[in-house]
């Protein structure tokens, strides 16, 4: 069950003393609508899971849906532009449609106009281009844009439409509008005949929650409130995106002249469809230059003549508006009244438990006292008046330390949690929580981070934080759940109990792969190697029995290993790069099929690829996205056997009859499809129907098998170090770094120590010597060297092959799943995370040849 990680001795605060110790009132659920009966009903596909990422994107309910489907199914909707029956009805209903958004915000026609838009970016770049921006002139200082801080990306990217028209931009810190004075409105002297500015911010930041003061609007328009000091008309753009998902909003008492909105953000569906809504008073203001279909009362196509329309709406939609979203609309406006009773009620419900959770999180303490984690917020979440259902917080170790928001989300994952990390397109606010000066932003480029990726900590300083948000189908549970997930993982680590097991099917299976994660890229000179056809002629060359040969007995060449630095305890000792004796080769393992069993053998011809076939299949789902063990943990049970001299691969698994692929593609009967691997494009063929009802009667949903084609060539996208030539030559199969992936036993076994140690029944051997190699889904496994040694290698030869050391490995949760079972435990990612300066990157070293 998603978050069952309960632990005994400390438990999240009682609801009911959270209830009993407040003194204000609050509100859980919705009357006398069941809350449990709605998830079970409206949200089945939530079953087991936890979903905390409302801010980003909240979710559909099923009703919805079944209602729109049903609406498509009886009605017949034309292009809104024609004039035909159909038409007709698709233009009337579009319009209901925009007087149900009115209505939803409090206002009318007479006073707003609804601009249907891609989004709230879509609304944004529309300002942008279209306010009356004035220049700096002999007359004039000109029109001055100020943005808050604490704004979305798309806010402060209007910028560089502003800057092109020569207007000043001027960022506003919230201290700074907080402490502002008020004036008196009249001292302004007469703004009708001055130069138009515009004021933007959010009703609520997406980065912590906080929630501006509505009261800005009408104080800023009036003049009695300034972001900067200049004479002119001031105007006021609300961004509602974050706030309007879970908050109600009065335009007839707030009146700003311009609001985005997301409807995915209030309804989950449809998505791509926004809308401005725009002050009837500012609109004539509104100046367009291009002009696309449905936007003209009259042109000429040989002369430079345009007569716009006259409604404001038909004047900014360009082409045709994505009608059947907005017809989806309606269908998410009753849902949503039918199922809560309205926005008010969301936004007590929600507050709630954003205030309980906080108030749990709060209370975590180490047994020394120290926190937890450490929460980003400008209030105490005293009222949903200041702040949203959001909380974005880090979580610290007992010494204070932040830990990195990556860690914490493939924690999360492992529980089935859901969680939004980095800085929420907000970069603003985080610098301004997190303590990050403008030279760190452009320091932390340069060391490679970039929004949106998973380099959490630089120099030991976070570079953004974890998010989570309530919506209106969350529950108390999902909030426990997450809790219980932080005192599990960070108060009782060496207590966590085994999560989401796979069905009870048993696979035989040898040790499987770990998408070379955890374990060092190699890269091969191939050097006088025989092509394929040679190899493959010569059945001495490799081992095909699908059994598992006892390593002791294997006939594998020795290593030597190479690198530039020794540490000084072994330039005392004399170590010769720190060795230990004869390094060895004790183990091959290839993986044919990406994220299923490892086919062990002891001698293997190459490729070009690497070892010959080594994650050469993927299996992907209907959309044909590829699946990996973190979706799908069964794949560990599929047991691929490749049998060189029939040119085949036999697939096993318990409960089902074998099944054999060809190796190589029939070039005219083979269907081509793409798919992608770590970002990039990849060109591959369609297996078969016959091995897709397979895949797909074991998992139970609809599957394929996917080849990479043998005219594909896919470059590694892996930066080198200053001292690493780039190997021009290496191409990659399916995998997600390198060539190679190497492991060294005497790492795994300072980790089995470690995690043993920290087991209740310390005469139980917890995790077994050949489970954890499993998880590792390494090529190559070596002996005879130090622990950790392996980080230090700058290469290493096998006999007459030499692999050049790319790096360490990136490691995700894959390595917490026992690959014989398909059972998760979180022990293994936690303790390498924690003996490994907490960075799970830093072990096994990445190959190429």
């Amino acid at each position: 069950m998603a978050g069952e990680a309960a632990q005994p001795g400390v438990e999240p605060l009682a609801f009911a003393r959270f209830l009993d110790s407040s003194p204000q009132p609050f509100v859980y659920g919705y009357g006398g609508r069941s809350l449990r009966e709605m998830r079970e009903r409206e949200f089945g596909r939530l079953a087991g899971t936890v979903y905390l990422d409302h801010a980003g994107a909240t979710l559909f309910p099923q009703s919805q849906l079944t209602s729109f489907t049903k609406d498509l199914m009886e009605n017949l909707y034309g292009n809104p532009h024609s004039q035909n029956i159909s038409s007709k009805l698709t233009y009337e209903t579009v319009e209901q449609v925009r007087y149900r958004i009115l209505a939803h915000f409090c206002t009318s026609p007479e006073d707003y106009t609804v601009i249907f838009t891609a989004g709230s970016t879509a609304a944004l770049k529309l300002v942008a281009e279209a306010f009356p921006w004035v220049s700096p002139g002999p007359e004039s200082s000109g029109s001055r844009f100020c943005y808050l801080t604490d704004s979305h990306t798309s806010v402060v990217g209007m910028r560089k439409v502003t800057t092109a028209m020569n207007v000043t931009c001027i960022p506003v810190r919230p201290e700074d509008m907080w402490l502002a004075e008020k004036q008196d409105a009249a001292a302004a002297g007469d703004p009708d005949h001055q130069p138009p500015h515009l004021f933007c911010y959010p009703a609520q930041s997406n980065f912590s929650g906080s929630r501006y003061p509505l009261s800005w609007i009408g104080e800023v328009k009036s003049g009695q409130m300034r972001p900067v000091s200049a004479p002119g008309k001031w105007y006021v753009l609300l961004d509602a995106a974050a706030y309007v998902g879970t908050s109600p909003l009065d335009l007839s008492v707030h009146q700003a002249d311009f609001v985005p909105i997301s409807f995915y953000k209030i309804f989950g569906f449809p998505t791509g469809l926004g809308a401005l809504l725009v002050n009837n008073r500012t609109a004539p203001l509104l100046r367009k230059t291009y002009f696309g279909g449905g936007t003209a009362a009259a042109y000429l196509a040989g002369e430079d003549f345009y007569i716009p329309r006259e409604s404001v709406a038909e004047r900014f939609e360009d082409g045709t508006i994505s009608f059947l979203d907005v017809i989806a609309l309606k269908h998410g406006f009753d849902a949503l009244e039918n199922l809560t009773g309205g926005m008010e009620c969301i936004r007590q419900h929600t507050f709630t438990l954003a205030r309980y959770t906080y108030a749990s999180l709060t209370a975590l303490r180490y047994p020394n006292g120290a926190p937890v984690v450490r929460i980003y917020s400008d209030s105490e979440f005293s009222s949903p008046e200041v702040q949203g259902p959001v909380i974005s917080f880090n979580v610290l170790d007992d010494d204070g330390n932040i830990i990195g928001y990556s860690q914490v989300d493939k924690m999360a994952s492992l529980h089935n949690i859901h969680v939004r990390t980095g800085c929420f397109c907000n970069t603003g606010a985080c610098q301004r929580h997190l303590g990050i000066s403008d030279e760190m932003v452009k320091k932390h480029l340069q060391a490679g981070h970039v929004c949106g990726d998973d380099m959490d900590l630089i120099d030991g300083q976070p570079t953004g934080s974890v998010r989570i948000s309530f919506g209106y189908m969350s529950t108390l549970e999902d909030a426990q759940a997450f809790l219980r997930f932080i005192i599990a993982t960070w108060l009782h680590p060496s207590l966590s109990q085994p999560l989401l097991p796979a069905t009870p099917r048993q696979a035989g299976a040898p040790p499987a792969e770990m998408e070379a994660q955890n374990t060092m890229p190699a890269t091969m000179d191939r050097g006088d190697l025989s092509p394929q056809e040679d190899a493959l002629a010569d059945p001495g060359v490799w081992n095909s029995s699908p059994t598992t040969v006892d390593a002791v007995t294997l006939c594998l060449p020795l290593l030597e290993a190479t690198r530039t630095q020794r540490t000084p305890s072994e330039k005392t000792a004399g170590i010769p790069g720190g060795g230990l004796g004869s390094h060895v080769v004790t183990n091959l393992y290839l993986y044919p099929i990406k994220s299923c069993a490892a086919f062990e053998v002891t001698r293997w011809p190459l490729g070009n690829q690497g070892l010959l076939y080594d994650r050469s299949w993927m299996v992907v789902n209907h959309n044909g996205i590829c699946l990996s063990q973190k979706q799908e943990p069964r794949l560990c049970l599929i047991q691929p056997i490749i049998d060189l001299q029939q040119r085949v691969m036999i697939i096993k698994a318990q409960g089902m009859e074998p099944i054999e692929v060809p190796l190589e593609e029939n070039s005219q009967r083979a269907q081509i499809c793409q798919s992608k691997v770590c970002a990039d494009r990849v060109n591959a063929y369609d297996c078969g129907e016959k091995i897709s009802a397979w895949l797909s009667r074991f998992f139970g949903r609809p599957c394929h098998l996917i080849k990479q084609s043998s005219d594909f060539r896919r470059n590694p996208r892996r930066k080198h170090g200053k001292d690493q030539p780039a190997c021009t030559t290496a191409t990659l199969s399916l995998v997600n770094e390198a060539q190679y992936l190497l492991i060294n036993r005497s790492s795994v076994l300072e980790l089995q120590r470690q995690l043993n140690r920290s087991g209740e029944n310390g005469k139980e051997e917890l995790f077994p010597m050949k489970d954890l190699i499993s998880r590792f889904r390494a090529n190559i496994i070596t002996n005879g060297t130090r622990a950790f040694e392996e980080e230090k290698w700058d290469g290493i030869s096998v006999g007459s092959l030499h692999f050049q050391v790319l790096g360490p490995c990136h490691r995700c949760q894959m390595i917490c799943i026992n690959q014989q079972t398909g059972q998760r435990n979180q022990d293994v990612f936690q303790k390498l995370s924690e003996s490994r300066e907490r960075k799970v990157s830093t072990q096994h070293p990445i190959l190429r040849s």
